[in-house]
């Protein structure tokens, strides 16, 4: 009896070694051959914020670590820090001086504190249509044009369900430099 038990898990083991160091394995390369690599190298860029500050372009959310991936994290100041507060003011005073037709109370967060990583790559929907009526002036196309850039360059939440609608700012700004 005991070495019918033995036999069996030799079996099963051998079984369960073939097909997860075998088959498994060479199932899931054939998926990842599949996958163009130019587009997994674009992809690398476009997963890491980078600094836009150019009137022309969709100001990026700002960066704790100034966009040094090799350095990433947050400032770790809290809510009620002085300085932190000093900061984020700073920024809401650029950002009004270079879209004057916006209020205080219009500019999303995202335009104003960095990510926990300080290289988020992604705006909200908000963040992204605050900053059209300066686009549209600087670069003479029509506040509608840059509307339907922005709704073509959303990306959804996974499954409708998980997270929250976002914008890559670098391909939403390489979109943008492709309507001229």
């Amino acid at each position: 009896m005991i070495k019918d038990n033995i036999l069996s898990a030799i079996r099963l083991t051998l079984v369960f070694m073939v097909f997860f160091c075998g088959i498994y394995t060479l199932a899931i390369l054939g998926v990842s051959n599949l996958v163009n690599a130019n587009s997994i190298e674009n992809e690398t860029y476009q997963n890491i914020g980078q600094a836009f500050t150019s009137d022309k372009y969709f100001w990026s959310r700002p960066s704790a670590v100034d966009y040094n991936a090799a350095g990433s994290g947050g400032s770790n100041k809290g809510p009620s820090n002085p300085e932190y507060l000093a900061t984020v003011q700073s920024r809401i005073d650029t950002f009004l001086v270079q879209n004057p037709d916006v209020s205080k109370k219009e500019i999303p967060s995202d335009l104003v504190t960095a990510s926990g990583s300080g290289l988020d790559p992604n705006i909200s929907l908000q963040a992204a249509k605050v900053q059209v009526k300066r686009i549209a002036k600087v670069r003479k196309i029509s506040e509608d044009k840059i509307l339907q850039l922005i709704e073509q360059q959303l990306e959804k939440p996974l499954l409708g369900l998980f997270g929250p609608e976002k914008i890559n700012v670098l391909k939403l700004n390489n979109a943008l430099d492709k309507l001229n």
